[in-house]
């Protein structure tokens, strides 16, 4: 592909505050358009099990818009079928408008072989049918989603219905104590966007400027990986997706950007906030470290010994910076920091205000800090909290 000739110039900094204000956190947020708003103006939502504060699904609005009430947060998303689950960047919610241009995936899904699951004849029809009867329900419902005990052990149902699920017959209309509901896609999705009319170009040019315009601006890596696209996918459709080309002092690699963004520079208020791993602002690494400076890393699932952040470690938002990290936890009313990584003196109030927020959101009355990894920033950071809460 030949890449036009970039026709403007982004400092490091303006980069980063393009960046900030499309993903919500820099400028007044809109209310108004709330939880409903955010999922629009992201595009995609990550799901994960790990619930510590709460779900990462919980805190994306939360980062953004403050303590919204985590049962509305749920209201949101699935009330009047607004949203549907599927695989985007990973398990995400994604707006409802956006079922059409998931089509070229659906399509793709039906086409390849079947995972390495048996699937004895007649289940896979048997779900829709008793979906059709009696929809919605979890796998429980219709039978069973495990066969043992073990996680990975799925039932003939389960499998019944992922696929169904993948291939677009049936949907995910909300998560019921996380597991899945699943109804027809017939049932779920409004009449005027349920089919898959568009092809592969129109869907991955759609995809490709939503990515740039929840991203404001970003490289061939960062828009592919948004909604797990394939790098020559990009390729194909980038100069026909209404982005524009782009230099970014620093980043090395050329980079296309939104061009409303462009048009005003981002000005307005910083959130200071406690972000999920699974964030869209933070969620791809190599970004995040261009962007910020800031390596981070989940280790949930890194073994104990050897986290150097903690299990859960949130990423610290203040002033458009990443300034620290905390990884939370909760004993009763006590939001309990237990490990704090701060960026010097001057991320203090920055923390603890974060902790506060983060605190009363999950109807928390007391914090409590475990472990500062500057021992000399403990002290501070304490008396700072003992302040707020006094």
């Amino acid at each position: 592909m030949t890449t036009p000739r970039p026709a403007t110039e982004l400092s490091a900094d303006e980069a980063r505050r393009i960046a900030l204000r499309a993903q919500g956190f820099l400028g007044t947020p809109d209310r108004k358009a709330g939880v409903r708003g955010v999922l629009r103006r992201l595009g995609a939502v990550q799901l994960d099990t790990i619930s510590v504060l709460a779900r990462s699904h919980e805190l994306i609005p939360y980062a953004r818009l403050g303590t919204v009430g985590r049962k509305t947060v749920e209201n949101s998303y699935w009330q009047d079928t607004h949203a549907f689950e599927y695989w985007s960047h990973a398990a995400c919610i994604l707006p409802i408008e956006e079922w059409p241009h998931f089509a070229f995936r659906r399509r793709a899904y039906r086409n390849r072989p079947h995972w390495n699951h048996d699937l004895p004849e007649g289940t896979y029809d048997q779900v829709v049918k008793q979906l059709r009867a009696e929809g919605p329900l979890t796998a429980t419902d219709l039978g069973g989603a495990k066969k043992t005990s073990e996680w990975w052990d799925w039932s003939g149902t389960k499998v019944a219905v992922e696929r169904a699920l993948m291939h677009g017959e049936v949907v995910c209309v909300e998560r019921r104590g996380w597991k899945r509901v699943y109804d027809l896609a017939e049932r779920a999705v409004p009449a005027a966007l349920l089919h898959d009319e568009l092809d592969d170009t129109e869907c991955l040019r759609r995809l490709v400027r939503l990515a740039g315009q929840s991203l404001g601006v970003g490289t061939r890596a960062d828009i592919a990986d948004y909604h797990r696209l394939k790098g020559e996918q990009v390729d194909a459709v980038i100069a026909d997706s209404g982005l524009v080309p782009v230099t970014v002092e620093g980043w090395g690699k050329p980079a296309w950007a939104d061009p409303t963004a462009l048009e005003t520079p981002p000005r307005g208020r910083h959130r200071t906030t406690l972000l999920s791993p699974f964030d869209s602002l933070v969620w791809e690494r190599a970004r995040t470290e261009r962007i910020f400076g800031f390596t981070h890393r989940l280790e949930a699932y890194v073994p104990k010994p050897k986290r150097v952040y903690g299990y859960f470690a949130m990423p610290v938002l203040a002033g458009g910076r990443l300034v620290g990290r905390v990884d939370p936890a909760r004993e009763g009313r006590t939001l309990v920091a237990r490990q704090v990584t701060l960026d010097g003196p001057k991320a203090v109030p920055a923390v603890a205000q974060a902790l506060l927020e983060a605190a009363t959101w999950v109807d928390c009355t007391d914090v409590r800090v475990e472990r500062v990894d500057a021992p000399d920033l403990r002290e501070p950071l304490t008396a700072e909290l003992a302040r707020a809460l006094a």
